[in-house]
Parts: C-alpha cells; structure tokens; sequence
C-alpha cells in the first residue's frame, strides 16, 4: 500500500530551472519504518534530481524485490519506474537501456538482491558498462523477511538475533572494481553531504555508475553489535575526500601545493575553497582504490566517497555501436529493410 503526499506547497519554495520544487521530485508517502536509512537515500535522490534540473518524465527507475526495491514509489512519482523480481532489475535495466537510451536509469536494489541471487545479473550489468545509476542501499539483512544475513553481513557482526556471521562479506565495491565498473563510490545514508553529490556526480557519468550505501535497518540490525548500524558508521567513517559536484561549464583550472588551500571564483560567482589533500589516492586508478579500502579496513574504519572513476570510457551502447535513433522508434521499414539488404549483410560475413 502506498499513500499519496499532500498537494499543499509553500508559495516561497525555491525553484530549478525547469521552474520545479523539490516538492515535485517527490513520490508517495513512505511505508518504512521510521528511521530507516533507505529513506535518507530516496531524499538524497530527490534531492540531486531537483539540483541537476532533471526533468522527472525523462527518468527510469528499476527495483527488484527487497525494502530498498521498494523506495522508487518514494521519490520521482512522475518518473518511468519498474518493479521486477528478485535479483533480476539488471536485466531489465539492460532490456530497457536498450530499446531506449535517452531516458535516464536509476536502478536501486539491496545486499540480498545484488549480492545473492542478483549476483549474476549485477556482474554482467556491470561488464557491460550500461550507462545507468546503480545504487545498492545495503543493509546487511533481510529486513523484508525479519532479519536474517545477508552475503554483504561482516564477519563476526550480529543483528539484533542470531548469532555472530561465520562468513566473510561480499564486498560489492571491490567486486564492481574488479570487474571493470566505471564509476564506483560507498557512502552512509546519514551523510547527505556526501551523498547528494555523488549521486549527481553518477547521473553525469557516462557509463555504469555503481553506489554503495551503508543504510542502517533500524527494526533489525541497528545494533552495538553490528558493523552496519548507526553508532558504528559514525565511529569509523572515514571519507577518501571532501566530494562536491559542479556541472559541465567552461573549464576553470587552478594550481596550489598539497595541504594548501585555493579560493575559486565559479561561473556563478560563488567562491569555493579547495583543499589538497596530500597525495594518497589516484581516483583514476582501480589499484590504488583497492589498496586504500584494504588499508582503511584493516584499520577497522569504512572508507566512503567516490573511489574510482573512469571519465574516458564507452557505454553499451557505443560498445555495440547501435543507431543513435533509440530502437523503439525505428520503424518496420527500418527494423525489416528487405532480402537485398539481408543478402547483402550474409555476403559481408562469408
């Protein structure tokens, strides 16, 4: 069941571009519990959407089957959205890209639907470098089915019941990397500082843009004794960088020392302060990023912020070099040109 959200608006809400409110990215009322960190996650989105001036008719949001896979009704209610079964939204994503590459993909799933029986959609999604948003809001139960563990449950952490896990995690950050993912970023659902940006930062990535979310489930696994509650986030968070997103514009260039800082004047006329961290992570490089998650954990902290990010890179679609007229639209004529053409394309292959 869903509920709608009040039609009332406050006259002096700030506008966009396209003359929206932020009012206007919403969807319906949340059913979640209260607290829940998926919830931080769909505000995040509204949020990004709203600032970038996306227009919400141009967006498609796919889900699978979890809490997560239930957020898309909570945000963008005036988008394209599908709600497929478990484990199976990358494939969909995939179908859909496809046979339209204008719209904008914002997949959400969860650890149970990426990290279990998605798992073998999520990694060819990946590989494939499908140009869309992926954000897994992980968990680290199955709070649809009242807490059990999941494939991402740390080693040794416990929910609210059960016992301690067995079993090492999967760590679908260094796995996205491994396989090749363009784009790949982790942040907490109590950060919005940080997470607004690296959705916005994703949206304009050209390519298969994987988020990672820390998202607490405050009914079973908010606990001392887990590793993906609130308390622990906030004790051992630590970010690979202060992350902002600026859009495409004329490009401003500046030159200051590590652990110096910069004053830059935007287009805007705005100032932003830049602060050089001293050398430590290559963003451009998998290496580096894989080595400094390993660091940080063995240090028992979570590292967060865009990891890695690969700015010169081609979608599926110029992979597979597809008629830039998205396929829905071609007609008959177009999708059956004839023998001669058949004849002509087997010709080509003996």
């Amino acid at each position: 069941m869903s509920y709608t959200v009040p039609n009332f608006r406050h006259p002096n809400l700030p506008r966009n571009e396209l003359g929206y409110t932020s009012k206007d990215y919403e969807g319906a009322v949340s059913t979640l519990c209260a607290g829940c960190g998926h919830d931080s996650i769909s505000a995040a989105i509204i949020d990004a959407c709203f600032q970038m001036s996306i227009q919400p008719h141009r967006v498609a949001k796919l889900s699978g089957i979890g809490c997560s896979s239930k957020t898309p009704t909570y945000f963008l209610g005036n988008s394209h959205g599908f709600n497929s079964v478990h484990g199976r939204m990358p494939s969909v994503a995939t179908g859909a890209n496809m046979a339209n590459r204008n719209l904008l993909y914002i997949g959400v799933s969860g650890d149970g639907d990426t990290a279990s029986i998605g798992m073998g959609q999520f990694v060819h999604a990946v590989r494939r470098n499908i140009n869309m948003v992926y954000i897994c809001e992980n968990n680290g139960v199955y709070g649809l089915t009242k807490g059990q563990d999941s494939a991402t449950t740390d080693l040794g952490s416990k929910s609210k019941k059960g016992d301690p896990s067995p079993y090492e995690p999967i760590d679908l950050c260094a796995l996205s990397l491994q396989l090749g993912a363009t784009f790949v970023a982790n942040s907490f659902s109590g950060d919005k500082e940080q997470l607004v940006p690296i959705i916005q930062a994703a949206i304009a990535h050209n390519g298969f843009a994987f988020i990672n979310v820390i998202s607490p489930c405050v009914t079973f696994n908010n606990v001392s004794s887990s590793t993906k509650a609130y308390d622990y986030m906030r004790q051992h968070m630590a970010s690979t960088n202060t992350v902002d997103y600026v859009p495409p514009a004329e490009e401003i260039t500046t030159e200051y020392g590590e652990g110096t800082t910069e004053r830059v004047t935007m287009h805007d006329g705005s100032y932003l302060n830049l602060y050089k961290l001293e050398a430590q992570h290559d963003i451009h490089s998998r290496r580096s990023a894989l080595k400094l998650m390993k660091d940080y954990a063995a240090e028992d902290k979570v590292l967060t912020g865009v990891l890695f990010i690969d700015e010169d890179t081609k979608e599926l679609h110029e992979i597979m070099n597809t008629t830039k007229t998205p396929l829905r639209n071609l007609t008959e004529k177009e999708l059956c040109p004839g023998a001669d053409a058949l004849n002509k394309l087997n010709d080509f292959y003996r």
